[in-house]
């Protein structure tokens, strides 16, 4: 059996539950069938196991290094890469019109897993050039998406995406980097990025770099920002790779986990080199001018959905780790038993047993939520009916900041009880859950750190909107308990009723978080919201799984049912006093003076 990912769980859910097969029944997806995808998956876990996970604990001991003009990666990476790239996985969910398959997200997504999991470093290089290309495909240029693209499906170029710097951070209203209007309709960069990962390397022919700046008389704040298209190396209209942009790196952050991915402190526009014979960083404007992040969030939302699966694969491979340790592992016996009686394996332990399915709870429920997003996506392409894509888009919404954040956080969890099985063995670097607990720390800080993500989905997902997201998304929770309570079954009904109150109770919190009337008060407790929105959706993903795992006589659908129970017994109870202190308008961190921290 893979300690990497669970095949079986991965088909559970794209054919006994989200009815992936129906998809090619649509236009959009008609020239692909279950042995297609089933192919896929095979060639997704061959892959991943044969090219990727052997070198993972290589590129953690030795990072990225840098000399002050080259980044240095282990050798391992660049044909790994390759391989991914010649299993056609760089073009495999892009478009026919960009050259790629046309793949649906929730497959390819799966297919990821298996990639996320071998070895998050390496794979970061693989997920940040898919997202750039396919940014690119929606918001550039013909000629541009020509010339930049293609290379990028094939493994010729790789991406990145340029929109912190030193001084601003997640606050993109305050980037500095400016872009100076050219002649010929380019554009000469000049400035600082910071956190860019894979931003330097020597793999591939070129990198393509996505960068956020403004424009001379730019307005103030996020809407004077604009996006640029910079290469490490000039692309002439032919394709050909030319001479050296002025790009370098002023140096490398060192990372606590997922070293393999380097990341950098890229400068643009130093004259360190002179393309043209004169410095500054050549950009091409992707999109229109002071339009550049809402042409990044295409980008950014798929990252965030992306970061989740990260999370959830990393959760997963440390809960298969920890669940083979504890069968294999002899260590004590039971309570009552005699001290000559033969010692038993970790397993037979009931706190062994909560931590496993805890973890179980924590990896297969994220794993679902993420699974269901790229559902969403794959409705939004392939439906005919506006009504069903406009509820799916408001769905994906409200849902993308969940996706993104329970997974960073609870998968997180997942591999803390990881060590924790192993007990010492799981604090040593002779195993490898201390180091998924280290990759998977960054999580919540990348793509949105978790209070962001509670603010966009309190903030602007939920109240902005009206409510109209959330009304959709608990009006499927109850569509979800009527299901199970149509079955008879006790537990279904009990789910069902537990699902249903939590559900409304959030509802009723929603409208007096809505009335508190300054959007400061509304706010401050932001993260709170997210957690117990967060718990409340995977619990109703849950009870999805055990409704599909009903009447199935197997021991995986048992675990199915087992980790149900788990989660509406233990998890989805906290969510109470985190809706008792949302509806209590609680003022502390409000009204708390700094000096006194």
């Amino acid at each position: 059996m893979s300690q990497i990912m669970s095949r079986r769980d991965l088909e559970f859910l794209l054919f006994e539950w989200l009815d992936t097969e129906a998809l090619f029944e649509r236009k959009h997806f008609a020239e692909h069938s279950r042995d297609v995808v089933e192919d896929l998956l095979r060639l997704a876990e061959r892959v991943a196991t044969d090219h990727f996970a052997p070198h993972n604990r290589a590129a953690d001991l030795a990072e990225p290094r840098f000399d002050g003009t080259l980044v240095e990666l282990i050798p391992e990476v660049e044909p790994a890469l390759r391989a991914f790239a010649d299993a056609g996985f760089l073009a495999a969910p892009l478009s026919h019109e960009a050259g790629g398959l046309q793949l649906p997200s929730s497959v390819f997504g799966a297919c990821m897993a298996w990639f996320q999991a071998a070895n998050v470093g390496t794979s970061g290089y693989a997920l940040l050039t898919l997202a750039n290309a396919n940014l690119l495909t929606v918001h550039a240029s013909p000629e541009l998406v020509e010339r930049f693209v293609e290379p990028m499906t094939t493994g010729r170029f790789f991406g990145t995406m340029a929109l912190s710097e030193p001084d601003a951070g997640s606050n993109l209203a305050d980037i500095t980097t400016r872009a100076e209007p050219q002649a010929d309709g380019t554009y000469r960069l000049f400035g600082r990025k910071m956190w860019i990962s894979a931003g330097d390397h020597e793999m591939g022919e070129n990198i393509v770099h996505l960068v956020l700046a403004r424009t001379p008389d730019a307005p103030l704040g996020t809407r004077g920002i604009s996006l640029f298209l910079v290469p490490k190396y000039l692309v002439a209209e032919d394709g050909s790779v030319g001479e050296r942009n002025d790009v370098v790196l002023a140096g490398i952050n060192h990372k606590m986990g997922f070293r393999g991915t380097v990341n950098t402190a890229p400068v643009f526009g130093d004259g360190a080199f002179t393309p043209g014979g004169r410095p500054g960083a050549v950009g091409h404007l992707v999109g229109t001018e002071n339009r550049g992040l809402p042409a990044m969030f295409t980008m950014m939302n798929e990252a965030r959905i992306g970061v989740g699966l990260v999370a959830t694969a990393l959760g997963y491979t440390g809960y298969l780790k920890s669940l083979a340790y504890a069968r294999e592992r002899l260590q004590g016996r039971p309570v009552g038993a005699s001290p000559d009686s033969p010692q038993v394996p970790l397993v037979e332990h009931p706190d062994v047993r909560r931590m496993l399915l805890a973890q179980k709870s924590y990896a297969e429920g994220a794993l679902a939520l993420n699974l269901y997003c790229s559902r969403l996506v794959d409705d939004i392409a392939s439906l005919d009916d506006p009504t069903a894509v406009a509820e799916a888009e408001k769905l994906l919404g409200i849902l993308t900041p969940v996706a993104k954040s329970w997974p960073s956080q609870w998968c997180l969890a997942a591999n803390d009880l990881a060590i924790q099985v192993l007990g010492g063995a799981g604090y040593t670097r002779d195993h490898d859950v201390e180091q998924h607990y280290r990759d998977n720390r960054l999580n919540p800080i990348h793509e949105g750190t978790h209070g962001i993500q509670g603010m966009d989905l309190l903030g602007r997902k939920v109240l902005m909107d009206a409510g109209a997201g959330l009304a959709v998304l608990v009006g499927r929770m109850h569509a979800t308990a009527r299901r199970a309570e149509a079955t008879g079954d006790p537990a279904g009904v009990a789910y069902a009723e537990q699902l249903s109150a939590y559900a409304d109770r959030l509802v009723e919190v929603t409208g007096a978080i809505g009335g508190l009337g300054d959007q400061r008060s509304m706010l401050a407790d932001a993260t709170a919201y997210l957690e117990a929105t967060g718990h409340l959706v995977v619990a109703w993903l849950w009870l999805e799984q055990w409704l599909v795992a009903a009447g199935k006589d197997s021991t995986f659908h048992d675990g199915k049912r087992a980790a149900t129970r788990y989660f509406f017994a233990r998890e989805l109870p906290k969510t109470g006093p985190l809706l008792d202190l949302l509806a209590a308008g609680d003022r502390t961190t409000l009204d708390l003076d700094p000096d006194v921290l």
